[in-house]
């Protein structure tokens, strides 16, 4: 990979919050119980999924610093405790930024092994190294905590999304948050730079499928606001089923001698509803990343 291709690259996962405020804005009330004391928080970012009780409060990604503070403020409403674990799913800004906002409140902050390093050379590219706050305790390839009444699974698939990606299982209320090895319905930021694979992705969306039923819910990093970020086993395949179809998109056109230019259209053919208004570069973004995946350029 060339210089010119990384910082590209890194740009864009810089700018994904950014220029696509609508798609991460998905309701009015950010905060949404699902069950058993789980819930979400949909400010600006990434998901962040909580368990709030008396005995235990964990807390998974962290958004940026003013949403991270608004969500420890309905947190703190529902229980006097400080964060027993904060937990990133991966490195990326838009779940990691507000550490910095959360990391006073919380006994530890968790991620597998190669997010500190991650995050640091991405926050080194982006000019923000003095607003972070990284983990302190890491695992390789999981962990487990006990949470009050509550056991949360905390696992490492291999590289995917990132190469950093965690799933977290809240084992009684049966919930996992797959942070963003699931964009419901919308267009994905494959980050080569920091370890992105589609394969290992497909991978782990069916190593998922496989494991959990369906009663599981599954909370996702970001989702099409027509379909939300919480939802059922079967749109674990969806995401896998777009994968494949842009390695096969991509495939013929390079078989065909496309450039990528020719093949960085804005809706992929037979995904019309992955296609956001909001964020129209998204697609082509991803034609891009899985043409310099495959062809190795």
């Amino acid at each position: 990979m060339n210089r010119r291709t990384f910082l590209q690259q890194t740009l864009a996962a810089a700018l994904l919050p950014l220029v696509s405020p609508r798609v991460f804005r998905l309701q009015e009330d950010p905060f949404r119980l699902l069950r058993r004391n789980v819930g979400i928080f949909t400010g600006r970012g990434g998901t962040i999924g909580w368990l709030a009780t008396a005995d235990a409060l964990i807390v998974v990604d962290a958004q940026f610093p003013e949403t991270a503070t608004q969500c420890w403020e309905g947190l703190h409403a529902r229980t006097e405790r400080m964060i027993d674990a904060l937990i990133n799913t991966h490195h990326h800004r838009d779940h990691t930024a507000g550490n910095i906002a959360l990391k006073p409140h919380a006994r530890q902050i968790i991620a597998h092994r190669n997010v500190p390093e991650l995050q640091r050379r991405a926050a080194e590219q982006q000019g923000t190294l003095d607003q972070q706050a990284y983990a302190d305790r890491t695992f390789d390839p999981s962990l487990t905590l006990e949470a009050g009444d509550e056991r949360v699974h905390v696992v490492y698939y291999g590289p995917a999304h990132t190469g950093g990606d965690a799933i977290i299982h809240f084992e009684k209320a049966n919930i996992v948050h797959v942070g963003d090895l699931v964009f419901n319905r919308m267009p994905c930021f494959i980050d080569l730079p920091g370890g992105a694979t589609t394969e290992g992705w497909i991978a782990a969306l069916e190593r998922l499928h496989a494991t959990y039923d369906d009663e599981t819910q599954f909370i996702f990093g970001h989702g099409n606001p027509k379909y939300g970020v919480v939802g059922g086993r079967a749109d674990l395949l969806v995401m896998r089923d777009f994968l494949e179809g842009l390695r096969r998109y991509v495939e013929a056109g390079i078989k065909s001698g496309k450039t990528v230019d020719e093949l960085a259209v804005d809706r992929l053919p037979d995904f019309p509803e992955h296609y956001v208004e909001s964020w129209p570069q998204g697609i082509p973004n991803a034609i891009r990343a899985v043409y310099q995946e495959l062809s190795g350029s």
